[in-house]
């Protein structure tokens, strides 16, 4: 049962598990099927067992988790929750395609090349190929990360919904600078396409819209005055909630992105467009966590983006005067 688990340090450190898959090995979730625990994975399992209230009225200031030895074990894991949260309320997992897991720095990907289009053939004729080959570029994988500086003496009376609420922040910027990543990445080789003028007009978008043939472009990204721009000249309901997404009205979803200059706008099949590829989602000093010693932390994730169909993308530069 959850409340017999052994917690050490050690857990953080099993070659290829997680810390919460440590966890579910010793105490599996399908156990719990049909209990009220059945709502909770391992890991809030064990906070419920220490009775660690991470949010609410009721919510437990820092140093709850350094009550027990065992229960300390269980602070990095609060850490690495809460900066993963952040990442993931940004825009990124929106433009990825497919993640790969990778256990170098290095990684190979294959590619797929169309020798002849798709129609019909005559009985007795060989069928035109596709191919499935190794690319002969590598993805080197390259490391984004933060120190955190934040002593336990002044941290430890703190809430820890408030201190989640931080670490959640530093997630989000985490992510935004790979955002930054991803769309050089978009944009390098791909196909290009012009506005008629000087400007951004409606039908600009349109024609960047119907280039996708074989595709669908799901997405379109534009730096802040692009989409101040297309607000202005498209009939948008601006009585939706702040959070709501935003779509033209032939479909693409519309992105805010600050890390773009005024001149170029990307459209994307989000489908097909981006790999990205993870040696570890977040790395942390578990050990110095665990002993308090907070004063200054690194978080961390190594990842590397690639184009998978460079069809599947599009950009429009705004011709300037």
């Amino acid at each position: 049962m959850y409340n017999e688990i052994k917690l050490e340090k050690g857990m953080y450190h099993l070659s290829g598990k997680s810390f919460t898959q440590a966890l579910e090995e010793s105490d599996p979730s399908a156990q719990y099927a049909g209990s009220p625990l059945a709502r909770l994975d391992a890991y809030e399992r064990q906070l419920k067992r220490f009775d660690i209230r991470v949010s609410g009225k009721d919510c437990d200031c820092v140093e709850k988790f350094f009550t027990t030895t065992e229960s300390a074990v269980l602070f990095p894991e609060f850490i690495r929750r809460a900066v993963l949260q952040g990442m993931e309320e940004a825009i990124l997992p929106d433009m990825i395609g497919v993640v790969t897991h990778c256990v170098s720095n290095r990684y190979q990907p294959i590619e797929l090349t169309e020798t002849a289009p798709y129609s019909t053939v005559a009985q007795g004729i060989a069928l035109p190929a596709s191919s499935i080959m190794e690319s002969s570029g590598v993805v080197q994988l390259q490391k984004y990360g933060r120190a955190i500086n934040a002593s336990y003496e002044a941290v430890r009376q703190q809430r820890l919904d408030i201190f989640a609420v931080m670490l959640r922040r530093i997630g989000t910027e985490l992510a935004n600078s790979m955002i930054g990543e991803v769309l050089n990445v978009m944009k390098t080789d791909a196909p290009t396409i012009h506005t008629a003028g000087s400007f951004l007009h409606y039908n600009d978008l349109m024609n960047l819209f119907v280039q996708f043939d074989s595709y669908k472009m799901r997405a379109l990204y534009v730096s802040p005055e692009n989409l101040a721009l297309i607000l202005a000249m498209l009939p948008f309901n601006h009585d939706v909630a702040p959070d709501a997404a935003l779509h033209l009205p032939f479909g693409p979803r519309l992105y805010n992105c600050p890390q773009l200059d005024n001149e170029t706008l990307i459209g994307a099949d989000t489908d097909f467009a981006i790999e990205q590829i993870l040696s570890s989602d977040v790395v942390l000093e578990t050990d110095k966590l665990i002993d308090c010693q907070l004063d200054c932390i690194t978080v961390s994730v190594n990842t590397g983006f690639r184009k998978i169909m460079d069809d599947a993308l599009c950009v429009l530069k705004v011709d300037s005067l």
